[in-house]
């Protein structure tokens, strides 16, 4: 009841007028910058961030930590209607949300991202409420070992996102493990694959330069291709019925989904320095590999789109924990937002739930209350968004492109990577040409980065003993769990084979 009581005047707290004010405007811009290619919620937050000096810093951080919500929301838009991801949190969106825009569906793919980043925001909310300090404390056990586990974990679900054909799944993988080992090594400061010693490579691969490249000018020119010159806009209509239609229609087949996404999101966002993109793709994989008709993902099943877009909104609302009860950024985006408590003269840490108990549940009931204004204002410009699809594709190409390199140059603000994006877009047209799944290949440049140095790191640890996976109580299970997932498509082959020959 304790609980309820501080929570109850936290959420007073974040309707005083100035509060419920900032929320608005701090979400609609979060809406909008989460739309931008190539912004997202970290540059959002860190552009605004000198704003903030002119309120209290209580007011401060509830505005900043709605810009993050309405990113979340936000990087769907442009996944959905222009197949180019507002953000790297919402690369997983544009597998199954622009497929069904492209159908005439867009308006179910709208409602479902919508309806399933609430219910993921809402169900993390109450986990973070009921269970902050010991959710903290179990992040905090998880050492190299466990994060390369559960990143084992990610990469068995691969197999399911190439569909049958495995030869293809596993080259995209390495394709991807690849492009992630780039730059200069994590742990021994080398440089390693600077192709033809161009210094643009040294920085690494900036995955949202990558997705925006093979899912924005990819896309475009598969699209270019597929019609032969019979360019036609997309079917796109509108009404409040439809609008019903579709929240219904998107929860009976996205249940899994949202259900999978929210809690799996929560559950990778409260790790130390992992985020929503991973979580929401390792949701759309296991969303994936529980579904009754796996095969009409990537086709455009709402399940797909609802499994990342609950992820990342529950990843962005548990990356917000380790911040304040250990003082460890979740994400890049907390990572800002720590910087701005500091300089506000706030101490994040296990004692700030005690000595600034107002300043933490204030934040904690804004999160509740950002969450349902983020709901109503993008479904209140769906007919917005619905409006772009019926532009004639003569017009959306070059708006796609234009995106796309103002997109791909603002993340890094490089020209290189531009032309790097320019490449990817016309590789990932060709693959997709001859058939090669392009997920696994995105999916392993997001972890790469991550699982490498965890395994280094533990097999440190453990003088080289690979023993080391499976004798701790954490790491142990998973990766029983990982090993098993990835064996699970030979088996399949194998009985396959039995059975052809019990036949003839």
């Amino acid at each position: 009841m304790e609980i309820l009581g501080l929570l109850g005047d936290g959420m007073w707290l974040s309707l005083q007028p100035l509060n419920l004010m900032l929320i608005l405007i701090g979400v609609t811009l979060g809406l909008f910058i989460g739309a931008m290619p190539g912004l997202g919620s970290v540059n959002g937050v860190a552009i605004l961030l000198p704003v903030t000096f002119l309120v209290p810093p209580g007011s401060a951080i509830i505005f900043l930590a709605a810009i993050y919500y309405g990113a979340m929301y936000g990087g769907a838009i442009s996944s959905i209607t222009l197949g180019i991801p507002g953000a790297s949190t919402a690369v997983a969106t544009t597998f199954d949300g622009r497929p069904l825009a492209l159908n005439g569906r867009a308006s179910l793919a709208l409602v479902t991202a919508a309806i399933a980043s609430f219910i993921g925001g809402t169900v993390a909310n109450i986990l973070f409420t009921l269970f902050a300090p010991v959710l903290a404390s179990v992040a905090l056990n998880f050492g190299p070992p466990e994060i390369f586990a559960l990143m084992l974990l990610a990469f068995a679900t691969f197999v399911g996102l190439g569909g049958d054909d495995i030869p293809k799944t596993i080259f995209s993988i390495c394709i991807g493990l690849v492009f992630a080992a780039v730059g200069f090594d994590q742990i021994s400061g080398a440089p390693r694959l600077v192709f033809f010693d161009i210094s643009g490579f040294l920085h690494g691969i900036n995955f949202l330069v990558l997705a925006i490249g093979v899912y924005g000018i990819g896309e475009m020119l598969w699209t270019l291709d597929s019609t032969r010159g019979k360019i036609t806009s997309s079917e796109a209509k509108m009404s409040f019925k439809g609008i019903v239609a579709d929240s219904k229609e998107g929860m009976k087949r996205g249940w899994k989904g949202t259900t999978v996404g929210s809690f799996l999101g929560f559950f990778v966002g409260i790790l130390p320095a992992a985020g929503a993109t991973p979580g929401s793709l390792m949701s759309y994989g296991v969303t994936k590999m529980i579904a009754k008709n796996p095969q009409e993902f990537g086709k455009g099943h709402p399940g797909g789109v609802a499994a990342p877009e609950a992820a990342n909104n529950s990843a962005s609302t548990g990356s917000m924990l380790p911040m304040l009860t250990l003082g460890i950024p979740g994400s890049p985006t907390t990572a800002i937002l720590l910087g701005g408590m500091v300089i506000w003269g706030l101490t994040p840490g296990p004692r700030m739930f005690v000595d600034q108990s107002e300043f933490v549940w204030g934040l904690i009931g804004s999160f509740y209350v950002s969450n349902f204004f983020a709901l109503a204002i993008n479904l209140a410009f769906i007919p917005l968004f619905i409006w772009m699809l019926r532009m004639p594709f003569t017009v959306l190409a070059p708006l796609i492109f234009v995106l796309s390199v103002v997109g791909g140059f603002a993340a890094t603000r490089d020209m290189h990577d531009v032309w790097l994006m320019l490449g990817f877009g016309l590789g990932a047209f060709f693959l997709r040409k001859f058939d090669y799944p392009l997920a696994p290949a995105v999916l392993a440049i997001v972890l790469g980065p991550i699982a490498e140095p965890t395994l280094r790191q533990s097999l440190l640890l453990s003088s080289g003993d690979p023993a080391i996976f499976f004798n701790r109580p954490i790491a142990g299970p998973i990766t029983i769990a990982a090993i098993i997932l990835i064996l699970l498509p030979l088996f399949k082959v194998i009985r396959d084979k039995m059975r052809t020959r019990n036949a003839a």
